[in-house]
């Protein structure tokens, strides 16, 4: 690496910066560059300032800063669905289309008990994102694990755009119950 490296606390406070200021996700590798450091490193360093209680999530676009202030408005539902792989994509655009972010997936797996993968998409473009990360890594969807059984949980900024959503979810035949 060319430049000179940012060294401990004075790294992290640049990562935080950098992630407060851009308020969208921000990749390790991009994090790594700026910081010229690897991108374990910046994994320890996102470690540790999760540790300090910065509200931080890793993402499959990268990590995000989530201030408690922005989350407050937000409502959040947890609706169980169930549908074949190929059907994830008419899943998440049919919720994101709605207005809704589909902030993680959640299994109950009979050997490792309950797992949970952020997601946190909004938007189609983010979904696409998601997808491709998913078919370039070749990586098996958590609901594969229980025949196509998981939760999402759902943010939205009303109630209404919620119930619009989970209705959408009926109608297309992913939805199986849900928890307020």
């Amino acid at each position: 690496m060319a430049g000179k490296k940012i060294l401990g606390d004075e790294r992290r406070q640049v990562i935080l910066d950098h992630l407060i200021t851009k308020q969208a996700p921000i990749t390790g590798g991009e994090l790594a560059k700026t910081a010229n450091v690897s991108r374990q490193v910046i994994v320890s360093d996102i470690t540790l300032l999760k540790a300090k209680g910065e509200p931080i999530i890793a993402t499959s676009q990268g990590y995000l800063y989530m201030p408690g202030s922005s989350r407050d408005t937000m409502i959040e539902r947890i609706v169980a669905c169930q549908h074949p792989p190929e059907r994830a994509e008419e899943e998440l655009f049919l919720l994101v289309d709605h207005g809704v972010t589909v902030k993680d997936v959640k299994i109950e797996h009979g050997v490792y008990g309950d797992l949970t993968a952020s997601i946190m998409v909004s938007n189609r473009k983010e979904v696409e994102q998601f997808l491709s990360k998913i078919r370039e890594t070749q990586a098996a969807y958590l609901s594969e694990l229980t025949d196509g059984v998981h939760l999402h949980t759902l943010m939205a900024h009303d109630e209404e755009t919620l119930k619009k959503a989970e209705h959408a979810l009926e109608e297309a035949g992913f939805l199986m119950k849900s928890y307020s």
